[in-house]
């Protein structure tokens, strides 16, 4: 039997019979009654705009930062593996600021039994959402059987999810690729999509491009692998009841506007923290409400007592400011801003006083609301 039909079989006996048809052979799914499942707990609405989880980049201080400038966007944190929540240090992985909220924590892992018990973990730290990912294609990622090699195994992603939806009260969702590899994505991503409904998922959150475990290193995937986004706009006319997120090469809130005509909600992630200052008319544009700030250094004074206590608790200024590198992108003095951080920032003892002698930098007289 295939892996793929071994891992049903697991699930099947472990929880009992589940509304799926499968044919092993073409490791296709078809579920039957998908709208009837129990326990979805999303408002769609919630959804509507996110910045995506991304390795090294979303922790808690970048998130602290974005939620300043839109109240409305959903906040992931970087991907944690089970066994790091299961056996680590819990209050260092997954402490955050109650400003953070809406955020959900992303999980990679396979073993149901183990992703259960990672999700209560979440769900008592306070985190609104749990997300499995079945998108990153790096090779530490593949070598421990979770993130985007997981698209061969549907069915033991929608364990997966099973176990989590009965261990947690908070929505359950799934950050996926279309495929992998030589995969066709009509059927892969029909087959994952269809498989974790049955299973309760909340919502699935689609990057629009293949992963290629074979032949492309991480970086290489995020860029080369052609974006399809009509693949995306398929499954959710195919699936009119589920809620469905598009990521992928998104670069501004223009296209996500568009894309907001075919789906449920619009992922920005690299577009999000390169150019952070876009997230300023987030919450005007996309829900029609006023931003908490309505300039980058309105933002940067909102966040100054939390980098205070941050500092006070023993944390380098860098390792806060090393994520406001493109807050002023295209603003005369944002090199010169940009300089000082790097040259000052990484010095032992730094505060606050070094990023606002940067600020200082940027010019107050440009008329777009990026600056002052």
């Amino acid at each position: 039997m295939s892996p793929f039909g071994t891992a049903l079989l697991y699930w099947m006996q472990e929880n009992g019979p589940k509304s799926v048809e499968v044919d092993v052979n073409k490791q296709s799914m078809e579920v039957s009654e998908v709208t009837d499942n129990t326990n979805r707990t999303i408002e769609i609405n919630n959804f509507r705009f996110s910045v995506a989880p991304m390795m090294d980049w979303t922790d808690r201080h970048c998130r602290v930062f974005h939620r300043a400038m839109t109240r409305r966007a959903r906040l992931y944190t970087e991907m944690l593996t089970t066994g790091a929540i299961l056996h680590g240090d819990r209050a260092r992985l997954l402490g955050f600021d109650a400003r953070e909220h809406p955020v959900a924590l992303q999980l990679g892992g396979s073993e149901p039994r183990d992703l259960a018990a990672a999700a209560k973990i979440g769900e008592d730290f306070g985190y609104d959402e749990i997300n499995l990912n079945v998108g990153c294609p790096s090779d530490r990622v593949k070598d421990g059987r979770f993130g985007a090699c997981l698209m061969a195994e549907p069915a033991l992603v929608a364990a997966g999810v099973d176990a989590m939806k009965r261990a947690v009260s908070i929505p359950v969702t799934v950050k996926c690729r279309i495929g992998i590899d030589d995969q066709d994505p009509e059927i892969a991503l029909d087959a994952l999509a269809r498989g974790v409904i049955a299973a309760g998922a909340d919502a699935l959150i689609v990057h629009a491009r293949k992963a290629w475990l074979n032949g492309l290193s991480p970086k290489e995937n995020r860029d080369i692998p052609p974006l399809d986004y009509d693949r995306v706009y398929r499954l959710k006319a195919s699936l009119p009841d589920m809620p469905i997120i598009i990521n992928g090469g998104i670069a501004s809130l223009s296209e996500a506007k568009a894309h907001l005509g075919h789906v449920d909600g619009v992922m920005l992630g690299r577009a999000a923290y390169q150019e952070p200052w876009r997230l300023l008319t987030a919450d005007p544009e996309l829900f029609g409400e006023a931003a908490p700030h309505s300039t980058m250094k309105d933002v940067f004074e909102a966040v100054m007592p939390y980098i205070e206590d941050q500092l006070a608790r023993g944390t380098r200024l860098h390792s806060i400011t090393r994520h406001f590198v493109g807050a002023f992108h295209g603003v005369p003095g944002a090199r010169a801003f940009r300089r000082h951080l790097a040259e000052n920032g990484v010095k032992p003892g730094a505060g606050v006083n070094v990023l606002r002698d940067a600020i200082a930098l940027v010019d107050n007289r440009v008329a777009a609301p990026i600056a002052a």
